[in-house]
């Protein structure tokens, strides 16, 4: 019994090694396109698609969808602002830093379609949802 406690911890601990590898890699500094002269980190994205719309819940947790650019770009979403700290906090001593700060930047294949050139954006429990309208679906 005491062989399987140990093999599940060992398990729990190579997947935790494993996701926090995945955080990394999607939060190294990489050029893309015309953001080349600007480092930026890629927020986490899932897409979902309805039959009238496509959704993007991007993982941005304490940024206002206001002040994100979402564009679709010959195909993809665009996704670009910045994170960070409210101007209270910036002087606070930081004992754990996870959330990455500064500029992101993100750029995201769409499911083959026609979309409406509205692209609505709202937070909804921390995610910043990103609304595509399919063209000539009548919604909207």
């Amino acid at each position: 019994m005491t062989r399987d406690v140990a093999r599940d911890w060992m398990w729990s601990e190579a997947c935790e090694m494993v996701a926090r590898a995945e955080r990394m890699h999607r939060e190294l500094f990489r050029p893309a396109g015309s953001q080349a002269r600007q480092p930026s980190w890629e927020p986490p994205v899932d897409i979902l698609e309805t039959e009238s719309a496509v959704l993007a819940l991007v993982a941005l947790p304490g940024v206002d969808a206001a002040s994100v650019e979402a564009a679709i770009d010959n195909g993809e979403l665009v996704i670009a602002g910045t994170r960070a700290y409210p101007q209270e906090l910036r002087t606070a001593t930081i004992h754990r830093l996870e959330l990455p700060q500064g500029r992101f930047y993100r750029r995201v294949r769409l499911p083959a379609g026609r979309y409406s050139a509205n692209v609505r954006r709202a937070v909804v429990d921390g995610c910043l949802v990103v609304t595509l309208q399919k063209a000539g679906t009548g919604h909207g």
